[in-house]
């Protein structure tokens, strides 16, 4: 009740918000500017990062919306037409009941929104990301009807789903959420999502035509040359132990990391010759991902090698900020591993492709809130022709093709049982792992700007 009259309330303070700022006329138009916004670190929303590119590709000016508490990618900041426009992250309402303090973020968040909408200078369009959509698509709407834009909603996910992992599917609050989402989608102008799967579902239950946008790396995800990971090992060895050699031979008068060295007598950089596997996962920590089964999954791998197996040592990276990292890492230290080094960094936007590319195995744990989206990670790793394990949901098939590009696994046995089978005598024997990536060098998949230009410029076009 409480959760329903707030929406009502929030819905009439948006309109009289709207009609206080709308003092003088406003034409149609905006002059080919657009406003990419997301409720969000803009530092960790890279496909809203890549619409801005690309909008200032073609000679848009892009006012770039969003929380900065990481930073963007260079080229974002680099690029003459992208401005960021910062929103403040609302912490610290701790007065009064959850509920409450929830009521009162939406509502401030939505007066907050709707003033820096507003101040920005005129766009064409208002391309916003959902989720989160609550309060962000009724702020766009109103602010698309004060300046006679046009409101183009990327669906990520559905933000009633991602609710859901936290208060159950039919908690008041995630159904209030959920005739939001539906209602105020429905009056977007145009839509992308990310699947055929959700395009399919958007239509079917709400009524919403959409164009499949995947979800395509940048250029700079690519392999990454030896020489070029040797400096991001040694820069990252300042930091971070397992990427230090573990022996250090008293004769050796060159540049050594875990996995590759400089060789003394001709200054060109080789792979160690015992180096560990490295296997690389990314996570925005939140409970769409479940690492224990990682962590389980390790476990079984040191089994393996207590057995005898010959599997080598394995340096396990886990990048990404999020609100649940604290808990794992907190699991992680309780794990005595002999075989097994585990760290958890958050790398520079540049530094991230890097390891990527320079990784021998990716790790995917994403599990869809609505089994309708895909991770992106799993896109990033493929444009650097990174083999991947990735946990089963429905429309994974979209993008992992089973003992193609990657494997598919249903727990943590199986991701084991996998990890001992692709790291069998590594590095002396690559076999599964080298098929994968000369499959995923084969496929030449088309890149993010090939795929926005066949997909999102038409749309643009027709309101030109």
């Amino acid at each position: 009740m409480v959760a329903g009259s707030a929406v009502l309330a929030l819905a009439a303070l948006l309109a009289l918000a709207a009609w206080l700022w709308r003092w003088r006329r406003v034409e149609a138009g905006g002059a080919g500017r657009v406003c990419v916004a997301v409720l969000g670190d803009l530092g960790r929303s890279p496909r809203m990062q890549y619409h801005a590119l690309s909008l200032a590709r073609h000679g848009h000016d892009v006012a770039l919306l969003g929380y900065l508490q990481s930073r963007p990618h260079g080229d974002v900041l680099r690029s003459g037409r992208i401005r960021l426009v910062p929103v403040t992250d609302l912490w610290g309402l701790r007065v009064g009941p959850k509920l409450f303090q929830y009521v009162v973020k939406v509502v401030v968040q939505a007066v907050q929104l709707l003033y820096v909408m507003l101040k920005i200078d005129q766009p064409s369009y208002i391309l916003l990301q959902n989720p989160p959509g609550l309060p962000a698509i009724a702020v766009a709407w109103l602010a698309c009807r004060f300046w006679r834009s046009k409101l183009i909603i990327d669906w990520h996910n559905y933000g009633y789903t991602v609710m859901s992992l936290s208060h159950g599917r039919n908690h008041p609050l995630v159904q209030i959420a959920k005739w939001y989402e539906k209602l105020f989608g429905c009056l977007s102008d145009y839509n992308l999502c990310v699947t055929n799967a959700m395009k399919e579902d958007l239509w079917v239950n709400c009524n919403i035509k959409a164009v499949t946008l995947y979800d395509k790396p940048a250029s700079y995800f690519k392999e990454t040359p030896l020489e070029l990971q040797h400096r991001l090992y040694m820069k990252l060895a300042e930091d971070y132990e397992p990427f230090k050699p573990r022996t250090e031979s008293v004769s050796w008068s060159g540049e050594k990391s875990a996995f590759t060295e400089v060789d003394g007598s001709n200054g060109h950089v080789k792979k160690s010759r015992a180096r560990p596997a490295l296997l690389i996962s990314s996570t925005s920590w939140t409970e769409d991902e479940d690492f224990s089964v990682l962590l389980k999954a390790l476990e079984g791998y040191e089994q393996y090698v207590s057995e005898g197996v010959k599997l080598p040592p394995l340096v396990c990276v886990i990048t990404g900020k999020g609100p649940l990292k604290d808990y794992y890492n907190g699991l992680i230290n309780k794990l005595h591993f002999k075989h097994i080094q585990i760290c958890t960094p958050w790398l520079e936007a540049e530094d991230y492709p890097l390891l990527l590319g320079s990784a021998d195995l990716g790790v995917c744990l994403h599990k869809s809130s609505s089994g309708l989206d895909l991770p992106m990670k799993v896109v990033d790793m493929f444009g650097c022709c990174l083999p991947v394990c990735a946990i089963h949901f429905e429309c994974l098939h979209e993008l992992v093709k089973h003992n193609e590009n990657g494997l598919i696994f249903r727990d943590s046995d199986e991701l084991a049982a996998q990890l001992k089978m692709l790291f069998l005598e590594f590095p002396t024997l690559e076999g599964k792992l080298h098929s994968f990536r000369k499959n995923l060098r084969a496929c030449k998949q088309l890149r993010w700007d090939e795929s926005w230009d066949q997909t999102v410029l038409p749309l643009l076009g027709q309101n030109e």
